[in-house]
Protein backbone atom coordinates (compact mmCIF):
# COMPACT_ATOMS: atom_id res chain seq x y z
CA UNK A 1 0.00 0.00 0.00
CA UNK A 2 1.37 3.34 -1.45
CA UNK A 3 -1.08 5.35 -0.11
CA UNK A 4 -4.39 5.34 1.59
CA UNK A 5 -6.83 8.22 1.00
CA UNK A 6 -10.20 9.71 2.06
CA UNK A 7 -11.80 7.05 -0.34
CA UNK A 8 -8.87 5.96 -3.00
CA UNK A 9 -5.71 3.64 -2.25
CA UNK A 10 -2.75 3.27 -4.03
CA UNK A 11 -1.40 -0.02 -4.20
CA UNK A 12 1.00 -2.27 -6.21
CA UNK A 13 -0.18 -5.89 -6.36
CA UNK A 14 2.17 -8.78 -7.55
CA UNK A 15 0.49 -10.81 -9.84
CA UNK A 16 1.47 -14.46 -11.41
CA UNK A 17 1.24 -14.72 -15.16
CA UNK A 18 0.40 -17.89 -16.95
CA UNK A 19 3.20 -18.59 -17.29
CA UNK A 20 5.09 -18.62 -13.80
CA UNK A 21 6.75 -15.10 -14.53
CA UNK A 22 5.83 -12.36 -12.08
CA UNK A 23 5.11 -8.42 -12.90
CA UNK A 24 3.65 -5.82 -10.41
CA UNK A 25 0.75 -3.54 -11.23
CA UNK A 26 -0.14 0.34 -10.03
CA UNK A 27 -3.81 -0.32 -8.62
CA UNK A 28 -5.74 2.70 -7.73
CA UNK A 29 -8.39 1.28 -5.45
CA UNK A 30 -11.96 2.41 -5.01
CA UNK A 31 -15.22 1.43 -3.25
CA UNK A 32 -17.37 1.89 -6.38
CA UNK A 33 -19.83 4.45 -7.38
CA UNK A 34 -23.19 5.23 -9.29
CA UNK A 35 -24.14 6.73 -12.06
CA UNK A 36 -27.87 8.11 -12.69
CA UNK A 37 -29.68 9.01 -16.29
CA UNK A 38 -32.68 11.15 -14.73
CA UNK A 39 -35.19 11.67 -16.93
CA UNK A 40 -37.99 13.85 -15.86
CA UNK A 41 -42.12 13.88 -17.24
CA UNK A 42 -40.96 16.67 -20.06
CA UNK A 43 -38.51 14.07 -21.82
CA UNK A 44 -35.27 16.29 -19.90
CA UNK A 45 -32.14 14.75 -18.75
CA UNK A 46 -30.94 16.02 -15.66
CA UNK A 47 -27.70 16.94 -16.13
CA UNK A 48 -24.47 18.65 -14.14
CA UNK A 49 -21.95 21.16 -14.81
CA UNK A 50 -18.99 20.50 -12.27
CA UNK A 51 -15.57 21.79 -12.54
CA UNK A 52 -13.10 18.65 -12.62
CA UNK A 53 -10.01 19.18 -11.70
CA UNK A 54 -8.47 15.88 -13.35
CA UNK A 55 -9.93 17.16 -16.35
CA UNK A 56 -8.66 20.95 -16.18
CA UNK A 57 -12.40 22.10 -16.86
CA UNK A 58 -15.98 21.94 -16.47
CA UNK A 59 -18.15 18.71 -17.70
CA UNK A 60 -21.51 18.19 -18.40
CA UNK A 61 -22.80 14.95 -16.39
CA UNK A 62 -24.95 12.63 -15.40
CA UNK A 63 -25.62 12.64 -11.48
CA UNK A 64 -23.42 10.46 -9.86
CA UNK A 65 -20.96 9.68 -6.70
CA UNK A 66 -18.47 7.56 -4.93
CA UNK A 67 -20.22 4.87 -2.33
CA UNK A 68 -19.83 5.63 0.99
CA UNK A 69 -17.67 3.80 3.25
CA UNK A 70 -17.86 3.78 6.75
CA UNK A 71 -15.33 3.13 9.90
CA UNK A 72 -15.91 -0.25 9.93
CA UNK A 73 -14.68 -0.17 6.32
CA UNK A 74 -18.24 -0.86 4.74
CA UNK A 75 -19.37 -0.12 1.62
CA UNK A 76 -22.95 1.07 0.82
CA UNK A 77 -25.19 -0.38 -1.22
CA UNK A 78 -25.62 1.02 -4.58
CA UNK A 79 -28.94 0.94 -4.39
CA UNK A 80 -28.68 3.18 -1.83
CA UNK A 81 -26.42 5.02 -2.87
CA UNK A 82 -28.07 6.30 -5.93
CA UNK A 83 -31.24 8.31 -4.74
CA UNK A 84 -29.18 9.88 -1.71
CA UNK A 85 -26.57 10.92 -4.93
CA UNK A 86 -29.63 12.27 -7.15
CA UNK A 87 -31.02 14.19 -4.53
CA UNK A 88 -27.40 15.36 -3.36
CA UNK A 89 -26.88 17.01 -7.04
CA UNK A 90 -30.09 17.41 -8.65
CA UNK A 91 -32.58 18.52 -5.34
CA UNK A 92 -34.97 15.82 -7.19
CA UNK A 93 -36.54 12.72 -5.62
CA UNK A 94 -37.46 9.42 -8.00
CA UNK A 95 -40.50 7.45 -7.54
CA UNK A 96 -39.08 4.97 -9.96
CA UNK A 97 -35.99 3.41 -10.33
CA UNK A 98 -34.24 1.05 -12.98
CA UNK A 99 -30.70 -0.85 -12.65
CA UNK A 100 -29.70 -0.71 -16.09
CA UNK A 101 -26.15 -1.73 -16.28
CA UNK A 102 -22.61 -2.06 -13.78
CA UNK A 103 -19.52 -1.49 -15.48
CA UNK A 104 -15.44 -1.12 -14.90
CA UNK A 105 -14.62 2.62 -15.40
CA UNK A 106 -10.62 1.83 -16.17
CA UNK A 107 -10.12 -1.62 -15.59
CA UNK A 108 -6.65 -1.48 -16.32
CA UNK A 109 -5.69 0.23 -13.67
CA UNK A 110 -8.49 1.02 -10.99
CA UNK A 111 -10.70 -1.31 -9.14
CA UNK A 112 -14.18 1.45 -9.52
CA UNK A 113 -17.28 -0.51 -10.46
CA UNK A 114 -19.87 1.96 -11.66
CA UNK A 115 -23.60 0.93 -11.52
CA UNK A 116 -26.13 2.55 -13.85
CA UNK A 117 -29.73 3.49 -12.82
CA UNK A 118 -32.31 5.10 -14.25
CA UNK A 119 -34.16 7.30 -12.20
CA UNK A 120 -38.28 8.75 -13.40
CA UNK A 121 -41.33 10.28 -11.65
CA UNK A 122 -38.94 12.98 -10.51
CA UNK A 123 -40.22 15.30 -7.82
CA UNK A 124 -38.25 18.21 -6.12
CA UNK A 125 -36.87 17.60 -2.64
CA UNK A 126 -37.81 20.22 -0.38
CA UNK A 127 -37.29 21.30 3.09
CA UNK A 128 -35.50 17.77 4.06
CA UNK A 129 -33.58 17.80 0.81
CA UNK A 130 -30.00 16.60 0.81
CA UNK A 131 -27.72 19.16 -0.58
CA UNK A 132 -24.28 18.66 -2.52
CA UNK A 133 -21.33 17.70 -0.54
CA UNK A 134 -19.31 20.75 0.17
CA UNK A 135 -16.55 20.82 -2.23
CA UNK A 136 -18.74 20.50 -4.50
CA UNK A 137 -20.27 23.59 -6.92
CA UNK A 138 -22.94 21.94 -9.01
CA UNK A 139 -24.55 23.63 -11.69
CA UNK A 140 -28.61 21.41 -13.02
CA UNK A 141 -28.90 21.87 -16.31
CA UNK A 142 -32.03 20.22 -18.18
CA UNK A 143 -31.87 19.10 -21.68
CA UNK A 144 -34.50 17.21 -24.37
CA UNK A 145 -33.04 13.81 -24.11
CA UNK A 146 -32.51 13.85 -27.63
CA UNK A 147 -30.07 16.65 -27.69
CA UNK A 148 -28.53 14.89 -24.70
CA UNK A 149 -27.49 11.67 -26.72
CA UNK A 150 -26.77 13.87 -29.35
CA UNK A 151 -24.09 16.12 -27.32
CA UNK A 152 -22.70 12.61 -26.36
CA UNK A 153 -22.25 11.72 -29.64
CA UNK A 154 -20.56 15.01 -30.97
CA UNK A 155 -18.30 15.04 -28.32
CA UNK A 156 -20.14 18.28 -26.28
CA UNK A 157 -20.25 15.54 -23.49
CA UNK A 158 -16.74 13.72 -23.10
CA UNK A 159 -17.11 12.25 -19.34
CA UNK A 160 -17.37 8.27 -19.85
CA UNK A 161 -20.00 7.22 -17.54
CA UNK A 162 -22.26 9.89 -18.89
CA UNK A 163 -22.17 8.85 -22.42
CA UNK A 164 -22.69 5.10 -21.61
CA UNK A 165 -25.86 6.45 -19.28
CA UNK A 166 -27.12 8.74 -22.47
CA UNK A 167 -27.00 5.64 -25.22
CA UNK A 168 -28.14 3.27 -23.12
CA UNK A 169 -31.22 6.34 -22.53
CA UNK A 170 -31.09 5.88 -26.50
CA UNK A 171 -31.26 2.33 -26.61
CA UNK A 172 -34.63 2.34 -24.04
CA UNK A 173 -36.04 4.92 -25.91
CA UNK A 174 -35.89 3.17 -29.08
CA UNK A 175 -37.13 0.22 -28.10
CA UNK A 176 -40.47 1.97 -26.14
CA UNK A 177 -39.23 0.77 -22.65
CA UNK A 178 -38.37 4.22 -20.98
Amino acid sequence: MLHRGHYLTLRIDTIERADGTRATREVVGHPGAVAIVALDDADRVLLVRQWRTAAGRALLEIPAGTLDVDATGDVEDHALAAPRELEEETGHRATRWRRLASFWTAPGFASELMHLYLATGLVPAHADRLGPDDDERLDLVRLPWREAVGLALDGGIVDAKSIVGLLWLERLKGSGEA
